[in-house]
């Protein structure tokens, strides 16, 4: 099978996924992944210790489906890995175990674990549409327009995973958004946080 194939199925999946729990729209939070994990058998086990790569592993086994994540992981982050390990859960449970860092993110099955996540928190149709109603044509969308993009849509989807997402399908150009700082530019369209300020103030 050839990986843009893989890859198709995998945001097939995805969608039929959303589907079936209900999922409508691109804020998907750690209580809708929970909840789906429930539904499919998966422990989640929280995994207290710092790992500079390690954001999640899945463990198929004789004491049943278990996912390990790190504790740590600020609310996107941990709802994209979830999304990563359902979709290990789903495709790829025969291989036992599957660990989710670094060293491994080029191979088929974890870019497929990356392609089945995005499209379960935010599938490329409402992503195009959205970007079309707010004016934004392909070769044009800016990165202020991503920032209004997730404010407007409030999706759990994080700014790196716009940003590949708008280059991909050609919303912007290859590096178009390489190195910017989305929370700086968030707080410059929209204003500085009130639990940023209340600790500003405390500090």
């Amino acid at each position: 099978m050839s990986r843009a194939k893989y890859y198709t199925e995998m945001k097939d999946l995805a969608r039929e996924t959303r589907r079936k729990f209900g999922l409508v729209s691109p804020r998907v939070l750690r209580s809708d992944l929970r909840r789906i994990y429930r539904a499919e058998g998966i422990r989640i086990d929280l995994w207290p210790h710092k790992f500079k790569r390690l954001r999640g592993a899945y463990f198929n086994d004789e004491c049943g489906a278990t996912v390990v994540l790190a504790k740590g992981l600020p609310d996107d982050p941990m709802v994209f890995t979830m999304g990563h390990e359902l979709k290990h859960h789903l495709v790829d449970a025969g291989s036992n175990v599957s660990y989710c860092d670094s060293s491994n993110e080029s191979s088929l099955i974890e870019i497929g674990a990356e392609v089945f996540a995005a499209e379960l928190i935010y599938p490329e149709q409402e992503f195009y549409a959205h970007l079309q109603a707010m004016g934004v044509t392909p070769g044009k969308c800016s990165s202020e327009d991503l920032v209004r993009l997730k404010h407007e849509t409030r999706t759990t989807l994080s700014y790196t995973g716009l940003a590949k997402r708008a280059e991909f399908m050609g919303f912007g150009s290859a590096g178009a958004f390489a190195g910017v700082r989305w929370k700086k530019l968030e707080e410059k369209i929209y204003g500085v946080p009130v639990y940023k300020l209340i600790r500003q103030r405390r500090n």
